[in-house]
């Protein structure tokens, strides 16, 4: 399997920026070899409508050089960041519970199967 250090560094920079801006529950899911849509999917909440729109701001700040594009910014539920190679979804904790795409990815034999669009 080749490493993607651009990937993996740009991966530990959200993170990190994540943890500056006090995101919860910081979930990282490698989906490499389970989807085209990208190497890695953060998962992580927000404790308000306005904590959420600020994390996503700050990310969106930070890293403006490496996103292709956000969804949802109108709504305070759920706003994805998408990087390319990685896709970061913030959620309000009752929509991620509501949603629970950790369990999509997580848990299920698919790991060795990758899904394309096609």
């Amino acid at each position: 399997m080749k490493v993607n250090v651009e990937v993996d560094t740009l991966l530990n920079k959200i993170v990190k920026d994540l943890e500056d801006v006090k995101a919860k529950d910081i979930q990282i899911i490698n989906i490499k070899n389970r989807s085209a849509l990208g190497d890695y999917m953060i998962i992580v909440s927000g404790t308000s409508s306005r904590h959420i729109n600020s994390i996503v701001s700050n990310i969106v700040k930070l890293n403006k050089t490496h996103i292709l594009s956000t969804e949802g910014v109108n709504s305070t539920d759920w706003l994805i960041v998408d990087f390319g190679d990685i896709i970061l979804n913030v959620f309000k904790p009752e929509t991620r519970e509501h949603y629970s795409l950790e369990k999509i990815w997580k848990n299920n034999d698919l790991e060795d199967e990758k899904f394309g669009f096609g």
